[in-house]
């Protein structure tokens, strides 16, 4: 998914040749593994990535100072659990510097947040209760097979897209299951 989501952010801001990429570095997850697959889908696209890194609220604040002073035309935030949690922080500074932004998590573009690329948590949310209920019944989880996420939803917010004077691409607009006027 996190080549996708930076393949919807150029497609929404295609001028953009350089892209920050806001991440948890201490997180071993998203920091090794989606990071190989932002640079392989940035260097596929032409894209520059800079490295956003934020493991603290005030390293968010931080990174976010120093867009005024660089290159970077819009932001790819990681879908780390830190990043997540302090998503009305993001969002507020993201829309603060008028950057366009692409999030993993639909909360950010229901606050304001300018489009959304993941998974679709009620479908997991009812898979995760399908395994619980057969683990209970005596299934062994060892034995069981691995799932993976089927649905995914792409939110866009118009009222963000218009306040940053962005049109949004009838393809894209097109695949987008929840537009929030």
């Amino acid at each position: 998914m996190p080549g996708k989501r930076l393949q919807l952010l150029h497609e929404l801001v295609p001028e953009a040749k350089s892209i920050g990429y806001l991440r948890n570095p201490t997180n071993p997850v998203y920091a090794e593994s989606e990071t190989r697959e932002v640079q392989a889908a940035a260097r596929g696209l032409g894209i520059e990535l800079m490295w956003m890194n934020a493991s603290s609220i005030e390293e968010i604040g931080v990174v976010f100072s120093k867009l005024v002073d660089s290159t970077v035309q819009a932001v790819f935030v990681s879908s780390d659990g830190f990043l997540l949690s302090h998503s009305d922080q993001i969002v507020a500074l993201a829309s603060r510097h008028a950057v366009p932004a692409i999030y993993g998590w639909r909360q950010a573009v229901t606050l304001g947040g300018l489009m959304s690329y993941g998974t679709y948590f009620p479908e997991a949310w009812r898979e995760a209760g399908i395994y619980t209920g057969r683990i209970l019944r005596g299934d062994k989880p060892a034995e069981m097979p691995v799932q993976q996420v089927t649905k995914v939803e792409l939110l866009i917010n118009l009222g963000t897209a218009k306040a940053l004077n962005l049109v949004i691409p009838p393809t894209v607009l097109g695949r987008a299951d929840k537009v929030i006027e």
